[in-house]
């Protein structure tokens, strides 16, 4: 009686068990999708000037894809608060994609991607695969339009947020450039943040994400653009 009374608490213990981390892994997607998101985009050039020895950094030349194209460096749920919320740590994806990721986040190399997914992607409301794949395509949309022409044109010389808003509302419509917000240090520019107010999906108009989205506040009015190389 005894044997068997254990055996069937053992057997009560195995399902509470698995359902916990059955719950923990589904937790992110059953949460409400984020529909007010930020997309942090970097000037890969201006970041490897203080961060050298980074594996993304090491020996990049004009003609890769980061030293004339903005990358990733996360899409992050808002307000900022909204954190680290419950759900898988490490980021698994499929290889098809993990390539297409590097390509637009060489960051990727240094494990930036699990960063991001453990405090902003959990909290997105998508499993990683979605989170990844949406992430992507915004970075892409943003590299196809007159915006990272502005950059692509002007390395080596100075960018007004003036002329960066003109850029943004050519590409998207007008009142898109009051959106974004321009981030500098020590004279250069090292990211654009994008404000954008929707669900996001491959696709997702940036047009109508912009225009529903809040008026960016702060950031810097100039910077350089830098090039590619120390």
């Amino acid at each position: 009686m005894k044997k068997s009374i254990l055996l069937f608490l053992l057997f009560v213990a195995f399902l509470l068990t698995g359902f916990k981390i059955n719950s923990d892994e589904k937790s992110t997607v059953s949460q409400k999708v984020s529909i007010d998101n930020l997309l942090a985009l970097s000037w890969q050039n201006a970041y490897c000037q203080t961060h050298r020895k980074k594996r993304e950094c090491r020996n990049v030349k004009p003609s890769h894809y980061s030293a004339s194209n903005f990358t990733l460096h996360g899409l992050w749920p808002q307000p900022r608060s909204r954190q680290n919320c419950k759900g898988k740590r490490k980021v698994f994806l499929q290889k098809d994609l993990y390539k297409e990721l590097l390509e637009v986040m060489p960051a990727a190399k240094s494990g930036l991607q699990h960063h991001e997914w453990k405090k902003h992607g959990t909290c997105y409301g998508k499993d990683q695969q979605e989170y990844f794949i949406d992430s992507i395509s915004l970075v892409k949309k943003i590299n196809n339009s007159p915006v990272r022409d502005l950059f692509a044109e002007n390395i080596g010389k100075k960018v007004t947020k003036e002329r960066l808003n003109r850029a943004f509302d050519k590409a998207f419509g007008k009142g898109s450039g009051r959106k974004v917000k321009m981030i500098c240090k020590n004279g250069l520019i090292t990211e654009i943040w994008i404000n954008l107010k929707g669900e996001i999906t491959p696709k997702s108009d940036i047009k109508t994400l912009l225009k529903n989205a809040k008026r960016a506040v702060g950031g810097c009015k100039s910077g350089i653009v830098d090039a590619a190389g120390f």
